[in-house]
This record gives C-alpha cells, structure tokens and sequence, in this order.
C-alpha cells in the first residue's frame, strides 16, 4: 500500500561546529500540498531542505522522502537552492541553465535530444522567460534569474519541487508569477516545500506549515499553526513588528516580511 505521506522527519539533529541547527525534530508532511517552513533568522529552516536534500549530515534521525531513502527517490525531486549560494558569472546560457534540469545523474553523458529541448522552453514560457533564451544568465536580474532557476526546476518534470528562499530579492510580480506556478504544479498533483519569510503569503497560498525555533514549534494545516500563541512561541522577541500577525491574516493587508539571511 502507498503511503501518502510525502515526508516524514523523525528526531532529526543538525549542528555546525559543536552549534545546534536542530534539535530533534520530528513531523510529517502529506502529499499533494505546498508546505511553507518558516520560523525567525536562525532557526534552521535551510539547513533542514539541505538535510532532507543529503547536503547536510545529521547528528542524529532520520529523514524518509516518499517513504523510502534519498538515493533511491532522488530522482523525483527538484531542489531550487538559495540564489546567493549560485555562481552566477559561470558563462551559460539561460537555455543551458534549463537544460540542466533535463540530465540524468545515471547518464551525464547523453546528448540533450529534441523533446529535452521542448521542455526546457516550454518551461521558460511558462515562467515568462522564453525571450531571454540567449542571454548569458549572469546578466539578468535577480527576479530573472530565480525564474529560470524555477524552470530548471519544472525541466525536470519531478513530483517534489524544494525551494530555498526563492523570493529573496525580487519583485512583487516575479512572486506572484512564481506562486502561480507553484499553484499549478499543487494542482497537477504535485508537491512543494518552501523556505519563506512573509506570514501573509503563507496564509493566502499555502496549505501546510512547519515552524521552527531549532526545536518545532508546531506543523499541520496553516489554520492550526498560524495562531498567535504558536508564532509568539516561535519568534519571541521577534514578534513586536509581528504581534499583529493574527489581525493581519484575517484582512488584506501588505506583507509583513522579515530580513532574510542564509539561517545556519
């Protein structure tokens, strides 16, 4: 029998340098949803993608993706790193970058083949980026290169898409065309989990939440973690911009978003 559990975390321990990133975490996540991981700077939200990706060793737990390890499902998942971690002066095109998502770990070597080719540009054109095919990718912007990085990504046609920050930097409508495809990508069945910052957007589009502080404050539906109590928990000090955060959820107010840092 299938589970329908996309993710299943169990007392999971991360540190770098004798520092605690982690501390026994413990959760699931079910399929078919976008999973937003949020928490204050320094809680450990990249570092468990980088875990859950085997980028990271932990100290301690374990991690089952599709109910089975890594190695063997890595296949049917996309992992779309911080934009800052990318060296972005590496002369590529933008239609190599989105071929890239076309290659086989099994098969380095093969040759991109016409139908490869096919789905790197309809993955452009779905981001708005087709007309920039040809550009080297360390000349566009910020907002451009994280579309193109999301097309490599929708390339490699996965079940699991993990994305690391992807609104760091840009505009409001390269947010919103991203969250589009995210909604798409929900709807076809498949599943995301997202490091974010902006409570408000978690609430408008996402379905399920994990917080974390290193230890898990809480996960489940975002209607049973988004609550007052859970996010002064999480964010403490932190929260007198976000005390308002329970008013704010129920209207339509503009986002209220934190300073972002790569959290190790």
């Amino acid at each position: 029998m299938q589970s329908d559990k996309l993710i299943s975390v169990h007392n999971l321990s991360v540190a770098y340098e004798r520092k605690t990133a982690l501390w026994s975490v413990d959760f699931d996540i079910p399929q078919g949803v976008i999973c937003g991981v949020i928490g204050p700077n320094g809680s450990g939200k990249s570092t468990l993608l980088k875990t859950i990706m085997g980028l990271v060793p932990p100290v301690g737990g374990n991690v089952k993706i599709f109910d089975s390890n890594l190695k063997h499902v890595r296949s049917r998942i996309s992992y779309v790193p911080q934009r800052e971690s990318v060296d972005w002066e590496f002369p590529s095109s933008v239609l190599d970058v989105v071929l890239m998502g076309r290659y086989n770990p099994k098969n380095l070597f093969k040759r991109t083949t016409k139908l490869d080719k096919e789905i790197a540009l309809n993955s452009l054109e779905k981001v708005g980026m087709l007309s920039y095919k040809d550009r080297q990718i360390g000349q566009l912007s910020g907002g451009q290169q994280q579309r193109v990085f999301l097309a490599r990504a929708l390339a490699q046609q996965a079940d699991l898409y993990i994305l690391d920050e992807p609104f760091v930097g840009i505009d409001a409508s390269t947010e919103e065309a991203i969250l589009a495809v995210l909604t798409e990508l929900k709807e076809q069945g498949k599943s995301v989990i997202i490091v974010h910052h902006d409570i408000h957007t978690c609430s408008r589009y996402f379905d399920y939440i994990v917080l974390l502080n290193t230890r898990l404050v809480a996960h489940g539906w975002k209607d049973e973690v988004l609550t007052p109590e859970n996010l002064k928990e999480a964010y403490g000090s932190q929260l007198t911009i976000l005390s308002e955060v329970a008013n704010e959820l129920s209207k339509s107010a503009s986002p209220i978003r934190e300073k972002s840092y790569d959290d190790k």
